[in-house]
């Protein structure tokens, strides 16, 4: 179709990537879309994705999540999406654009996002199966199922960005992994030799082959005519049945070619400062496609955010916003394989008259660099294996920083004097260059637009929502100002303790305190003191002294005496409470694996109490609608079957979940199954700062979601990848990987390590994964202490979990044998053996029997318990 006379005008845009999707975005913060009928040709199978988190698939991140928008942004927008149906011909003249599809549209602003495609060396064989790029989310499914049905080894094209990655991905999956790069260092662009060789030490310790130097001659070939080898330009034959291009990108330009439209000589659109093709007025580019205003084709994701915004700017031309965009800064963080590489400013001194500052510790595979002018200017700088300082440095590049260049870069301890904090930089500053956002803006998001968060900041600035390098900084800029504008940050438990919950764990362990009326009288608040505590603290202390119960010598039954006070509503049964005043019974399944003549106790008892059955995500059979005075009933029938409790109404270990592993799973590469149910075992019962859930995936293919879990592993070919941080519940957060071809032994011990290093040092009802992201260091620090135990405290992990793992007694099964502690189960003090007289009589999906009661009392949880229900 064309456009019809007198209808809204027509904004169409080919291509829906990272940067289409962010011109979308920007059109209809501007009110276009509300003016014009928009457009958008893609041509690929889905909606723009998170390019940048590509790799992530490879660790059990789904296409889905990896998605930029969503069909209520479109809906509410207006924005007609065509996905598999890309442009084929642009009409000039007519203004029009034919897709692939044959349907014609019509336009009054074209906007070409088309991006960039892979170059692949023109080498015999190039197409021979077996090759492959690394570009899209089908690139990657295609790789996927070649390694996992052909091949054993794989090499890699390229030593660059994408080309580090392909090789994790490639190890990820069980190959034998080779990296070779013409370029006598490996991301020759981003480090330089110093850099490169911190580098290659720490890609190559970690079984990756790699091959600088040399290029590819040719690609060998059976006769079946997949491939079996390279031959390299020094004449030796490498041999792999695998090749993954990653050489770099070209302009994906030919469209704007065949239409007529002005291209670079060394290729991309040619455009103007504002995004406007320079041969016709009526056609954009923007991103990977564009030939910039300063003669160059920027091939990272914040430049094409700019040009995306500059063309929206330009399109709404209400002569409100004259943005321009006349070049970017070419800074990058990246974590590639594990490793901390970045780059920033003038990297490599190419603009003379500069003096470098080095730290290098090739044993811990660091690399510093700064690049500094005769005048302290600081111009840009190198980082490897350590970029903490990036957001700082990057910040300060181009003015002289207030302290000497060297105690940027030298490590805490070795003389340097006190590092420089983010509060010291000018308002200017670009804190996230992803989404160009200054610290002026982030000073204004807390002093004008009232956020005291983190998120809140980023809702309203957009920062930290890209790459996330700049969430650290962020923070601790959100907390500089609150306190620079007069707002007390009261880093105390609650009104009756000062203290932290992390401090107030190191007194009770130090000091060997097992009640809370003794903590409370010694380190409480001056006004607290001899009162009866509050709702916030008693529960976090209560969850302090049962994580340390062995080691000061306290109950490991946590209804004990004093104990029993200080728990909320659900511990207080040993059992969930339910929104209708009822109660869950769940009984614990170690890693979902359950013989039939226990499904068979569960399915009786299920029914002789008229009780509703579900089976959760976590792989458990979950009972609901049980009376206070019927749980001790259905848990001795359930303690004379085998079963424990599943601790579903605790802060502590709920599930750890698994596939079905080796054992039964064609893709399967270690028995998930078997780690599944040791690693319940082992921590069950471990009083947390917030519930614990887990799981175990036999693959890469990853059915157990892992990497959804405070802590997961995933099965290699090699041992195990273990992730922590991760959460799956109201702020969805994946895991993070900490370390990685693990045996069985290291994974416990890291484990062991991790989780106890949590409960000593997180907030109350903090889960890992906002603990992660609050901790100073985040995960780079945690990895230095639990892997190497920098903080010396390791040995005193573990036996702090041994020391659980030796003391753990089943709750139900103490609770069941002793006729005090069943005193408690009781409806009515005085009247034992009466049911409530408010109880009702409902039925529920027809499962339960209409003539047993479920209470309909208003009870309330404390804290989160509705939200910790053991269905999740």
């Amino acid at each position: 179709m064309t456009a019809t006379p007198g209808a809204s005008p027509t904004i169409l845009l080919v291509g829906h990537g990272m940067v289409g999707q962010r011109f979308l975005e920007a059109i209809a913060r501007r009110g276009l879309t509300a003016t014009h009928r928009v457009v958008v040709l893609c041509e690929e199978p889905r909606p723009a994705y998170d390019r940048v988190q590509l790799t992530s698939y490879f660790s059990g991140r789904t296409p889905e999540e990896l998605s930029l928008t969503d069909r209520e942004f479109l809906d509410t927008h207006g924005i007609e999406l065509y996905l598999g149906d890309p442009a084929e011909a642009v009409d000039r003249e007519a203004r029009t654009v034919t897709a692939r599809s044959g349907r014609v549209f019509g336009y009054d602003v074209l906007v070409l996002a088309t991006g960039s495609y892979p170059f692949v060396p023109p080498v015999p064989n190039k197409d021979a199966t077996g090759c492959f790029v690394y570009r899209t989310i089908e690139d990657l499914l295609a790789i996927e199922e070649y390694a996992r049905s052909t091949a054993t080894t794989g090499a890699v094209v390229g030593g660059g960005l994408l080309g580090l990655e392909a090789a994790g991905a490639l190890k990820g999956l069980g190959l034998d992994a080779h990296i070779v790069e013409f370029a006598p260092r490996l991301m020759p662009v981003q480090v330089d030799e110093g850099g490169g060789a911190a580098l290659l030490r720490t890609i190559e310790d970690m079984g990756l082959s790699v091959h600088t130097g040399v290029g590819t001659q040719e690609i060998v070939v059976g006769e079946d005519g997949a491939v079996t080898g390279m031959k390299l330009s020094d004449g030796s034959e490498l041999a792999t049945d695998m090749v993954v291009f990653s050489a770099g990108v070209r302009p994906r330009d030919q469209l704007a070619r065949d239409c007529g439209l002005a291209v670079g000589e060394r290729g991309g659109i040619t455009v103007d400062e504002r995004c406007r093709t320079v041969t016709d007025p009526h056609v954009f580019a923007i991103g990977e496609c564009a030939l910039a205003a300063d003669g160059r084709v920027y091939g990272l994701v914040a430049p094409g955010y700019e040009q995306a915004e500059t063309a929206a700017a330009a399109i709404a031309a209400d002569g409100t916003d004259e943005m321009t965009f006349t070049g970017a800064d070419l800074s990058t963080k990246l974590k590639l394989l594990g490793v901390d590489v970045a780059s920033f400013g003038d990297a490599h001194g190419v603009g003379g008259d500069c003096l470098d500052v080095v730290y290098s510790d090739s044993r811990a595979g660091l690399y510093k660099k700064l690049v500094v002018g005769r005048d302290g200017t600081l111009l840009g700088g190198i980082l490897v294996g350590d970029a903490e300082a990036y957001g700082t440095l990057k910040a300060f590049t181009g003015s002289v920083p207030p302290v000497p260049p060297e105690s940027l870069v030298l490590p805490a301890g070795a003389g340097a004097p006190a590092q420089l904090g983010p509060a010291a930089l000018p308002d200017d500053a670009i804190i996230c260059s992803c989404n160009n956002v200054t610290k002026g803006t982030i000073r204004g998001a807390v002093t004008e637009h009232r956020c005291t968060t983190v998120p809140e900041v980023k809702k309203c600035t957009k920062a930290g929502t890209t790459c996330g390098s700049c969430v650290k900084v962020l923070g601790q800029l959100v907390t500089a100002e609150l306190e620079a504008s007069g707002v007390e940050v009261d880093k105390g438990l609650c009104g009756c303790f000062a203290q932290t919950r992390e401090e107030l764990y190191e007194i009770v362990h130090a000091l060997r305190i097992t009640s809370y009326r003794d903590l409370l009288d010694r380190y409480g608040r001056e006004t607290a003191r001899g009162g009866d505590g509050c709702e916030v603290c008693k529960p976090a202390v209560g969850s302090i002294i049962a994580s340390l119960a062995p080691a000061i010598g306290a109950s490991t039954y946590v209804l004990d005496d004093e104990q029993a006070a200080l728990q909320d509503t659900n511990d207080h049964f040993l059992a969930n409470l339910q929104k209708n005043g009822s109660y869950s019974v769940v009984p614990r399944i170690p890693g979902g694996e359950i013989a039939p003549e226990k499904l068979i106790v569960i399915g009786e008892i299920a029914r002789d109490f008229g009780l509703y059955t579900k089976i959760t995500g976590g792989q458990r059979i979950d009972m609901f609608g049980a009376r206070v005075e019927q749980l001790p009933l259905i848990w001795t029938r359930l303690v004379d079957a085998g079963f424990e409790s599943g601790h579903a109404y605790g802060k502590s270990l709920r599930t750890v979940k698994s596939c079905v592993g080796q054992t039964w799973c064609r893709y399967g590469v270690q028995d998930s199954v078997r780690m599944a149910i040791d690693l319940e075992l082992r921590y069950r019962g471990l009083r947390s700062p917030h519930k614990l859930k887990s799981a175990v995936s036999g693959c890469q293919r990853e059915c157990a979601e892992a990497r959804s879990k405070d802590f997961g592993v995933i099965a290699t070919a090699s041992g195990w990848n273990l992730y922590v941080g991760g959460n799956g519940g109201a702020t969805p957060r994946h895991a993070d990987l900490l370390a990685q071809d693990l045996s069985d032994a290291e994974l416990v011990r890291l484990i062991d390590r991790f989780l106890m290093f949590y409960i000593r040092t997180a907030d109350r009802l903090e889960r890992t994964s906002a603990w992660l992201e609050r901790i100073p260091g985040g995960l780079d620090h945690v990895r230095d202490v639990v892997v190497h135990d920098s903080l010396g405290i390791c040995d005193e992990l573990e036996e702090l979990m041994a020391a659980h793992v030796s003391h753990y007694r089943d709750e139900w099964a103490e609770t069941v044998n002793d006729p005090e502690k069943l005193a408690r189960f009781v409806s009515f003090v005085n009247a034992p053996d009466t049911p409530d007289p408010v109880v009702a009589f409902v039925p529920e999906r027809d499962q339960i029997k209409p003539d047993l009661p479920l209470l309909t009392i208003g009870l309330r949880p404390a804290d989160d318990a509705l939200e910790g229900s053991a269905t999740r």
